[in-house]
């Protein structure tokens, strides 16, 4: 029900209505009169006990509230909102004189160019230069660089820089001179939105009565944020036709999950599975594309400063397709011109070699492979 609010006048004329119709004879209200200054106080008053119950109602409610206090609302339903997360990469440690062996210790920082994003070199003991006696990696003699995975020291999508954003040594590091990334980082994701954390609650509470898609759909989803998944029902990983069965397929956004997540996804589902069926959690089938264009740029702009922002920009359209969705040729054109204002135009756009969609199967989900823009 909408709230019968009044602003300030309104509360005022209101009073002096009441006041004089309950008055015998003619009062004075009129600007600077006493009677008007203790309606005028009055109203202010009521003024601000009406912001206060907006507030109020504001605050307790999941549509209106926000930040902490959706938090707390949610808390009621023992919901959580799922917390951001660390971008993650490899840059390349290198120097000019590669006379002598070199440390590059775990926890070493590095940073981007404005200085603005820290990076920490994590431990990767599958990494053949890492040293666990010494905690770090071992940079041999008269070998001049090395790749070391770095984590960003806050989570959140701010860390997810482009290539060749990182180029500061914040940690001194003897024998090392300079420090690159040749690939763009990834990864990074803010804490749960608002919006998102209300949807999610409503895939909450339809989950609460078990074995229904919504159901199986929530449980994968609160796993970690960014996860994407299709459900194919009454049929085997094959496709073919099974009563009982069905399929989940969940994505990561890497096209390539890691067998740990697939497990803690099917250990989510055994939990809201209906009983008597059978499931099975698999990777998504990768599709590569391959995408290629001419870009016009408007005169004075440097053209080779912006075929990279659209390149970046193509291959994030790509890779953040949803499962089982198909890569229109026609859609490459505006993700280039909305790339940079500076695209004036965009011809010679091929898709896997030609002019036609990609239709993935439905288990499938296309990446970008080769993405050339000149």
């Amino acid at each position: 029900m909408q709230l019968p609010l009044q602003n300030f006048s309104t509360l005022v004329q209101n009073m002096a209505a009441a006041v004089q119709g309950r008055a015998a004879q003619l009062l004075d209200l009129t600007v600077g009169s006493s009677l008007r200054a203790l309606l005028e106080a009055s109203a202010s008053v009521a003024l601000w006990i009406q912001w206060l119950i907006l507030l109020v109602l504001q605050m307790t409610r999941a549509a209106t509230s926000n930040g902490p206090d959706l938090d707390s609302w949610m808390a009621d339903f023992t919901l959580t909102r799922m917390p951001a997360s660390a971008a993650s990469g490899i840059v390349t440690f290198s120097r000019f004189t590669p006379t002598n062996a070199a440390l590059i210790p775990v926890g070493a920082v590095v940073r981007t160019a404005d200085g603005t994003q820290s990076f920490s070199v994590t431990a990767a003991p599958s990494v053949p230069a890492w040293n666990a006696p010494l905690n770090g990696y071992v940079l041999p003699a008269n070998v001049a660089s090395l790749d070391v995975p770095v984590v960003a020291a806050v989570a959140g999508s701010a860390g997810n820089v482009q290539a060749g954003g990182v180029t500061q040594l914040a940690t001194a590091i003897s024998g090392v001179d300079t420090v690159a990334n040749a690939g763009a980082f990834q990864g990074g994701l803010d804490a749960e939105s608002d919006p998102a954390f209300r949807a999610r609650f409503a895939n909450f509470i339809e989950s609460r009565s078990r074995a229904t898609p919504l159901a199986i759909g929530f449980a994968v989803t609160s796993i970690q944020q960014g996860l994407q998944y299709s459900i194919q029902e009454n049929v085997d990983q094959a496709g073919a036709g099974m009563m009982g069965w069905f399929v989940v397929t969940v994505d990561d956004g890497t096209g390539s999950p890691p067998a740990s997540l697939l497990q803690t996804a099917a250990a989510a589902i055994e939990a809201v599975r209906p009983i008597g069926s059978i499931y099975v959690v698999q990777a998504p089938t990768v599709v590569p594309v391959s995408v290629s264009m001419l870009i016009t740029v408007a005169t004075g702009a440097v053209k080779t400063q912006i075929v990279g922002p659209v390149a970046t920009a193509l291959t994030n359209y790509i890779d953040t397709l949803p499962i089982a969705a198909p890569l229109a040729w026609s859609r490459l054109a505006q993700v280039a011109y909305d790339a940079d204002p500076a695209v004036t135009n965009v011809t010679g756009v091929l898709l896997n070699g030609g002019t036609a969609d990609v239709l993935p199967p439905i288990a499938g989900v296309i990446k970008a492979g080769s993405v050339a823009v000149s």
